[in-house]
């Protein structure tokens, strides 16, 4: 038996919601571009993702820790692909569609810099006056400049909606500018389930990391609300705490904040009945989140964390030296932009100097950045 693509098509109008994203009612892609037999053009758009250059540096672009702190904490790549699965399972729940979402939680973090935060805070202090830097705007760089993987065209070609859902990507850090994407509706239910998904994955991975690590202690969660609702579900006393009770407890945060948030969204659906794509995009509000009382116990996590983890002396260490790195790198290739590969050169014909050096540090990742401040400021290492 063979499922074309539209088989596919007609399964999404048959089973999903009806303000969901269909793709067979895409608005398509810039340059002409012939759909394929077997694939949407969402699944398209996501495999498109999955084999950038960009996909694969976040496997050594920080998250929390940088990765040679150790081999089992998260990446910028694991975290992820950790926001794909929360969001397909939100996106199967709430009948919206589980391509696109997949696609857009892949695509959401490959405009990050090496260093995480950090690398980012540095470089856009250091295109001040240049235009400065945000990820978010990176990424749509990236799909639609940056990569080169087709004669035709520059960057992936990549379907409206997809390229709606990087630019209309926002958390309590990423705040979206939708310039030239419709910029007076909401995100699509695809593009709200990735925010929410984000949030969702960063907060149970970096209480597990931050656990793990030994920044945080039993003695700084215990008192969370959040903390003991965890403890009471997996029936824990709080006495003998070992990596198995950690994995069980994680686990259960994440079960726990889909279905919270799955809950709260049906109800919100509901209420306000919106009929069409169009009309869930008009709303004044999004129409995805928490109950009220899971909100406020992620508020109190997240605090926890920002005081404990990401503010914690070996965490904010690394900052000082991402900082000094990047702005090191940054001014060396300024000043002598000959010492740039000859590839990175040939892009001075097209961009301004301090944009093409700023895009090419932020291509970099941890590892490689660190090779480079050795190559160029090490009198012993060859060039």
């Amino acid at each position: 038996m063979r499922i074309t693509r539209e088989r596919w098509e007609e399964i999404e109008a048959l089973s999903l919601a009806p303000y969901a994203t269909l793709s067979r009612h895409s608005r398509g892609r810039e340059y002409p571009d012939p759909e394929q037999e077997y694939r949407t053009a969402f699944q398209r758009d996501r495999d498109r993702i999955l084999h950038t250059t960009a996909f694969r540096r976040l496997e050594y672009k920080t998250q929390v820790f940088v990765n040679f702190e150790g081999d089992y904490y998260r990446t910028r790549l694991t975290h992820t692909l950790e926001v794909a699965q929360i969001g397909r399972s939100l996106a199967r729940a709430l009948g919206a569609n589980e391509d696109l979402v997949e696609a857009i939680c892949l695509a959401h973090d490959i405009g990050h810099s090496p260093f995480g935060h950090s690398g980012e805070r540095t470089l856009n202090a250091l295109m001040a006056g240049h235009g400065g830097f945000d990820h978010n705007k990176q990424t749509l760089r990236i799909v639609t400049k940056l990569e080169r993987r087709y004669p035709d065209w520059p960057g992936l070609n990549l379907t409206f909606e997809l390229l709606e859902g990087i630019v209309k990507h926002e958390s309590e850090y990423d705040i979206a500018d939708a310039q030239d994407y419709d910029p007076e509706t909401r995100g699509s239910l695809e593009a709200q389930i990735c925010n929410v998904a984000d949030e969702l994955a960063y907060n149970a991975h970096d209480l597990d990391d931050g656990l793990r690590s030994g920044m945080l202690q039993l003695r700084h969660v215990r008192d969370l609300e959040l903390w003991g609702v965890l403890c009471d579900s997996i029936g824990w006393d709080g006495e003998e705490y070992t990596d198995m009770v950690r994995y069980r407890l994680i686990r259960r945060m994440v079960g726990l904040e889909i279905d919270d948030v799955v809950a709260y969204t049906g109800r919100r659906l509901e209420e306000v009945a919106p009929p069409s794509l169009a009309a869930l995009q008009r709303l004044p509000h999004n129409v995805i989140g928490h109950t009220e009382a899971y909100a406020r116990m992620n508020r109190e996590l997240k605090d926890t964390l920002y005081n404990r983890l990401y503010n914690h002396y070996r965490v904010m260490r690394m900052a000082s030296k991402a900082e000094r790195f990047i702005t090191s790198l940054f001014n060396e290739y300024v000043q002598n932009p000959k010492e740039l590969p000859d590839t990175v050169q040939e892009d001075l014909e097209h961009r301004t100097l301090h944009r093409v050096v700023c895009d090419y540090i932020a291509g970099m990742t941890d590892r490689y950045a660190l090779h480079e401040v050795q190559r160029l400021f090490d009198p012993f290492e060859r060039p």
